[in-house]
């Protein structure tokens, strides 16, 4: 629960505020951007919400993976639990409760009549378990790399569902039921093919589902103030030249959505997409030396 005694001085006054807690994980400000901004190293309310913002906002909160934001008005917060998991688009739902032992990583669920998928792990909390069981459970969980595997032991354990992790993450997930082994890429099912990227770390890996739906882990994500795919080497745990030859591989497929697992997703035509990718590999190849 945030503490209004803990209120960082950025934010305007009002009903709404973020504590000292923030850890500056970026979910609240994807989740409601017009309420909240960005300081030196947190968030912060910049706009207090009214209306339909206010119910968004709300979201924001639930999101929160530090409890770091709170709400001093009567709003009725656990009405605003059924919106999770948010539809994206058709089949495919944003999780919310971004987890701490994800640094706050997006979460992602995509309805299936041959068995519900998880990409990556929200916080294992009774509200969307009891959502995620009215939708039909969850059959599959894909893990795209180590950082972000959260809860997903414990969803695996309830939905008896099967966790796919590349064997160079394994050790994150010792007891995961698929292993990917090898540069792939795998196709895992009718419609989902796991694709290797990596560079983030050794065997990071992105899904792409319906040649239209690339969930991307930490290997990418989008820009929202340069308006265009970015990635960052300051978060490159493995090898930044595989990581950028990772982006360059994705110019071979077909897919007009980023979902990542940090930053802003986006959708984009996908020639536009392809355009896109392409842009970000000559951008981050400007500087790599001889040996890169």
């Amino acid at each position: 629960m945030a503490n209004p005694r803990k209120r960082v001085p950025e934010n305007i006054p009002g009903d709404f505020f973020v504590d000292s807690t923030c850890i500056d994980c970026d979910t609240c400000r994807r989740v409601a951007p017009a309420v909240f901004g960005q300081a030196a190293a947190t968030s912060f309310v910049k706009a207090q919400p009214a209306g339909s913002d206010r119910r968004v906002a709300l979201r924001a909160l639930l999101a929160c993976p530090t409890g770091s934001i709170g709400c001093l008005g009567g709003d009725d917060i656990r009405a605003v639990t059924e919106d999770f998991p948010l539809p994206v688009e058709g089949p495919v739902y944003y999780c919310g409760y971004n987890s701490p032992k994800s640094y706050g990583g997006n979460s992602y669920f995509v309805r299936h009549p041959d068995g519900n998928w998880l990409i990556d792990s929200p916080k294992f909390v009774a509200p969307l378990v009891r959502r995620l069981e009215a939708l039909g459970g969850v059959g599959h969980i894909f893990l795209t790399h180590r950082d972000d595997v959260a809860d997903a032991d414990r969803y695996a354990a309830h939905f008896h569902a099967r966790r796919v992790i590349h064997r160079d993450e394994l050790p994150s997930q010792p007891g995961a039921e698929v292993v990917l082994d090898g540069a792939g890429p795998w196709a895992l099912a009718p419609g989902f093919l796991a694709v290797a990227t990596p560079g983030h770390t050794r065997g990071h890996c992105a899904l792409l589902y319906d040649d239209r739906f690339l969930f991307t882990g930490d290997h990418l994500d989008w820009d929202r103030d340069g308006h265009r795919l970015a990635a960052s080497e300051d978060y490159c745990w493995y090898s930044w030249p595989e990581q950028i030859e990772s982006v360059r591989r994705l110019a071979d497929y077909n897919f007009e959505w980023v979902l990542p697992g940090h930053g802003q997703w986006v959708q984009l035509p996908a020639d536009r997409m392809r355009e896109e990718v392409l842009r970000l590999v000559e951008q981050l190849t400007v500087g790599l030396g001889p040996s890169g």
